[in-house]
C-alpha cells in the first residue's frame, strides 16, 4: 500500500466540505475531484489546489493512482457508482443513503464482498458530538440499561434539486435512525410505519408517496428494545432538526427543542441542561479545527445541508478519519457495509409498511 491513501471525491456541492480535511489528514493525499459541470469543477480545483480533475465518474474510477473514492453525488446515483467503484478496486465512502432499494443494498454488499475493499456509508449522525457524548455515557456505565430510543429528522426540502421533490420521508431516514441503532448496538429486525397528512399532488406524483410525515416503530434484532422515529420533508412547519432521545434506567438524554439550546439529562425526575463537549482531541491535529467550523470559505458555496444542520455536529473530520484509518488498519469501517445496508433498508421497509397501512415488514439479513 502507498504511504498515503490517494482519495478522489465525486460531487462537489456537499463534497467540497471534505477537500481540506483530506488535504490535512496525515494518512491521505487529496488526489482528484470529479463534477459534471466543468466550470464549477475547475473553480473548486483552483481554489483548493487539486490538479487532477474529472467530469466523468467512470473515468475517475479507472485512474490507478486513486485508492479510495468518496461519493457525494445525488441519491439516485449512489448504488451504481458505489458498485462500479468497488468493482474498479477502490475503497468506497458514500454519503447517505446507501441506495434507494433493498435489492441495491444487497448488490452493494455483494460487490464489497467480491472486491474485498472497504465500504462505509458516511452517516454524520454517528459522529456528532452529541452522539459521542451519549456513547461515552453508555460505555462508562453511567447511562445504565437502555429502555427506549426515539429519533426525529424534520426538514423543509422546498427549493432543493428536483430528485428530492416528493421523496418518501423514510427513504432518507438514516439520520434519525442510525444513532439509535448504534447506541443500542443492534440492527433493526422489523418495522410498522404509518403515514400522516398529505403533500401537494405535484409532489406526491413524483414517487407515488402522499404522506407529509411518516412515523415508524422498529423492533431490534435479538433485543427487547423498540425505536420510534419521525420523518418529514415537505409542508410540515418545523425548524430543522436531526435529534435523538435515549431513555435508560440511570440517566436519560433528550435533545433540545430549539437550535441554540442545550440538551437535557434526567437523573430520576431531576433535569439539568448539559454542555456537550467537542471531541476534536480524538483526531489528528491537522483536522481538529474542522469539528467547529466549515471548511469552504467561499461563503456563497457552503452547502445548504451544512448550514441547516449546524455543521452536522462536527462530524465531518471524524467520518474522514474513520474511513482512512479503517483502510490503514485493514479493518471494517464503522458503519461497515452490512450495518449500512441495515440502516438504509430500515427506512425503505418503513415506507413500504406505511404504503400498506402499517403492516409489519421484516428487514432482510445482509450478514
Amino acid at each position: 500500500m502507498r504511504e498515503k491513501i490517494r482519495v478522489g471525491i465525486a460531487g462537489l456541492g456537499f463534497g467540497a466540505e471534505f477537500i481540506p480535511i483530506y488535504q490535512n489528514h496525515p494518512q491521505a493525499e487529496m488526489y482528484a475531484i470529479c463534477q459534471r459541470n466543468p466550470d464549477s469543477l475547475h473553480q473548486i480545483g483552483e481554489h483548493f489546489g487539486v490538479k487532477v480533475r474529472y467530469t466523468s465518474f467512470e473515468e475517475m474510477i479507472q485512474d490507478d493512482n486513486i485508492d479510495a473514492v468518496h461519493i457525494n453525488t445525488p441519491i439516485p446515483d449512489h448504488a451504481e457508482q458505489s458498485i462500479a467503484a468497488l468493482k474498479a478496486g477502490k475503497h468506497v465512502a458514500c454519503t447517505v443513503p446507501m441506495a434507494t432499494s433493498v435489492e441495491d443494498c444487497r448488490r452493494i454488499v455483494e460487490a464489497q464482498q467480491q472486491s474485498g475493499k472497504n465500504y462505509m456509508m458516511m452517516e454524520t449522525c454517528v459522529y456528532t458530538r452529541e452522539y459521542l457524548y451519549v456513547k461515552h455515557l453508555r460505555d462508562t456505565g453511567k447511562l445504565g440499561k437502555i429502555q427506549f430510543l426515539r429519533g426525529a429528522h424534520q426538514q423543509e426540502m422546498a427549493g432543493w434539486p428536483g430528485y428530492w421533490e416528493g421523496l418518501p420521508p423514510m427513504h432518507y431516514a438514516t439520520h434519525a435512525l442510525s444513532p439509535l441503532l448504534a447506541l443500542a448496538e443492534r440492527e433493526a429486525e422489523y418495522v410498522m410505519c404509518l403515514g400522516s397528512g398529505q403533500i401537494a399532488k405535484e409532489l406526491a406524483d413524483k414517487y407515488g408517496s402522499p404522506f407529509a410525515v411518516e412515523s415508524a416503530l422498529f423492533r431490534l434484532r435479538d433485543s427487547n428494545l423498540a425505536i420510534e422515529i419521525t420523518r418529514s420533508l415537505f409542508e410540515t412547519s418545523r425548524e430543522y432538526i436531526e435529534s435523538f432521545d435515549v431513555y435508560a434506567d440511570r440517566i436519560s438524554f433528550e435533545w433540545q427543542q430549539l437550535e441554540g439550546e442545550s440538551p437535557v439529562l434526567f437523573v430520576g425526575e431531576q433535569a439539568e441542561r448539559v454542555r456537550v463537549p467537542d471531541y476534536a482531541d480524538r483526531l489528528p491535529e491537522g483536522i481538529r479545527p474542522y469539528t467547529t467550523q466549515g471548511v469552504y470559505d467561499l461563503t456563497d458555496h457552503v452547502h445548504l445541508s451544512f448550514k441547516q444542520g449546524s455543521g452536522h455536529g462536527g462530524s465531518h473530520p471524524h467520518l474522514a478519519h474513520e474511513f482512512l484509518m479503517s483502510i490503514v488498519e485493514n479493518r471494517p469501517a464503522f458503519p461497515d457495509v452490512y450495518t449500512s445496508a441495515n440502516w438504509t433498508s430500515a427506512g425503505i421497509c418503513a415506507h413500504e409498511s406505511a404504503m400498506q397501512g402499517g403492516e409489519k415488514v421484516f428487514l432482510p439479513k445482509f450478514r
